[in-house]
């Protein structure tokens, strides 16, 4: 059986700190922070066995998606060196994520769903958007995504 999410992430941990990668170390203690504080969110919510895999890749793709907004703020401001040292998060944080599609690959996931299930509409926006989400977790920027299925239903 191949290592969960988890396991990857803390031994990610384990190997940064013997090679002493400090901006590895801390961006994973800041992973494994967030994936603790949602065990317990969801321990009040009577899941008791921890996040599973597809939740962990909504939250590694939310702290993704805050590094990349925070780099164009910083950019912004003339901060490249505060840029430079969210974007190097961003590809740590990425390498325990599956290869995220391009929007080609996106165009043609959001086409064959909305064929599958007959979307005609923007109303049937949610479902083929709840579709893409249980089959895509992880692999694409949903904004972008949505954009996509917005325009094909429009």
């Amino acid at each position: 059986m191949s290592q969960s999410l988890r396991e990857s992430i803390k031994q990610g941990l384990v190997e940064a700190t013997k090679s002493q990668d400090k901006r590895r170390m801390a961006t994973l203690r800041l992973i494994q922070a967030a994936l603790k504080d949602r065990d317990i969110a969801g321990r009040t919510d009577g899941r008791d066995a921890g996040v599973s895999d597809a939740e962990i890749l909504e939250v590694l793709a939310k702290m993704v998606k805050q590094r990349r907004e925070s780099a164009g703020i910083y950019e912004e401001a003339g901060r490249t060196e505060l840029a430079q040292q969210e974007r190097e998060e961003i590809e740590i944080i990425e390498s325990f994520m599956p290869k995220q599609l391009s929007d080609a690959e996106t165009a043609a996931a959001v086409e064959a769903i909305v064929k599958e299930t007959g979307a005609s509409s923007i109303k049937d926006m949610g479902r083929v958007m709840g579709e893409l989400k249980k089959r895509h977790a992880g692999q694409m920027d949903f904004a972008r995504a949505g954009a996509i299925v917005k325009e094909k239903l429009a």
